[in-house]
């Protein structure tokens, strides 16, 4: 025990065997009596203390009926019961209920002496052990806290990491320079108005932003060709989700985004390419990127045209609904308020600072491309 004395609770309507146990232990303890379990639990409710000792038949509440409430009270209190000849039965049945040992009358004071000391041990154990618990309950707190921290700083590097790795590769192609900002931002609040869960709204954010990614495979002569593509090029360009399904091919937490990539032109009706997938079969991300994608490429500005505004977009999607797009999903569209939109794509117009030097990343893709080809 510590240099402070260990606060010990005498419990019993004896006098003379509350003055006995004081003036035994109160040379090394500081003991406090009182003469009724009422009492005892009222005094607790005050002072915290290390023992209790309580004889087991008294008036009123007995002992048995008092040990519950003192560990509800103190959970590590050690209990001692006092227990004459006729109450053994009751002793034995206190330990079942959490107390740690009983004295027999009439007392041996040597024994008592030793019984004490063995409780106070056992309540230097268990503080001890909460202590430990506590220590580690922090330790866990912290380390988890830390690893939280951790978690989110390596997601923000991924995600600006293949924020500037997306404009870098619409470099190739001016025409569609920022869609990529845009529809990341179009998808994410067309997923949260739909009710997508936090897991999938990370998937529909990196899908959304690598949908093209299979494009590194697509030669610039028809990435960039200027007049209308034939029909040998059209075979080239689809299959452009197909190699940005086996460039994301084993990397785990791109694994959501890359069901986006292989089918963000699969559609509704079983039209699409490259699979042909129809309504439910269609991943609920690609369904929802397919609607944020739309309603870009409607409201951009072309060479060749001019953007439309949101009413003729939002007529365009409903006309689509059933057929290209999951009508659920213009359903979602159309709840989002028309002002939402154009602070969206007025804030995707805002320059951003790309963070990362890309070259190596560049490199790594197309290195798994060319393995992918051959």
């Amino acid at each position: 025990m510590s240099d402070l004395k260990s606060r010990i609770l005498i419990v019993d309507d004896e006098h003379e065997i509350t003055e006995l146990l004081s003036d035994l232990l109160s040379v090394e303890h500081d003991c406090q009596k009182v003469s009724s379990a009422e009492d005892a639990l009222a005094r607790m409710a005050e002072s915290d203390f290390h023992l209790v000792i309580s004889d087991i038949t008294m008036p009123g509440m007995s002992g048995l009926e008092m040990l519950p409430f003192v560990k509800s009270i103190s959970p590590n209190t050690v209990v001692v019961m006092i227990s004459g000849m006729q109450t053994v039965e009751s002793a034995i049945g206190a330990l079942r209920l959490g107390a740690f040992d009983y004295l027999m009358k009439p007392f041996d004071l040597r024994q008592v002496e030793a019984v004490v000391k063995r409780a106070l041990e056992h309540y230097e154990l268990i503080e001890a052990k909460q202590r430990h618990d506590d220590h580690l309950e922090e330790l866990v707190e912290q380390r988890t806290a830390e690893l939280d921290r951790a978690l989110n700083s390596l997601e923000d590097a991924y995600r600006s990491t293949l924020k500037a790795l997306t404009s870098a590769l619409e470099t190739r192609d001016s025409e569609t320079h920022g869609h990529s900002e845009r529809v990341v931002t179009y998808s994410l609040r067309l997923g949260r108005e739909y009710g997508l869960a936090s897991e999938k709204m990370k998937a529909l954010e990196f899908g959304s932003l690598l949908h093209d990614i299979g494009k590194i495979g697509v030669p610039d002569s028809i990435l960039r060709k200027p007049g209308k593509l034939t029909e040998e090029e059209w075979v080239k360009m689809r299959e452009h989700p197909v190699h940005g399904q086996q460039i994301l091919r084993g990397i785990e937490f791109l694994e959501g985004a890359a069901r986006v990539v292989a089918q963000h032109h699969e559609k509704w009706d079983g039209s699409g390419y490259p699979l042909g997938l129809c309504e439910e079969d269609v991943d609920v991300c690609a369904r929802i990127f397919a609607v944020a994608d739309a309603f870009d490429a409607i409201t951009s500005d072309r060479v060749y045209r001019r953007g439309k505004s949101y009413r003729e977009a939002a007529r365009e999607l409903d006309d689509w609904a059933g057929r290209q797009f999951d009508p659920r999903v213009v359903e979602a569209f159309h709840r989002v308020p028309p002002d939402d939109w154009d602070e969206l794509h007025r804030q995707s117009l805002l320059p951003k600072k790309d963070e990362f030097d890309l070259r190596r990343m560049v490199e790594m893709l197309e290195s798994r491309l060319e393995a992918v080809v051959s």
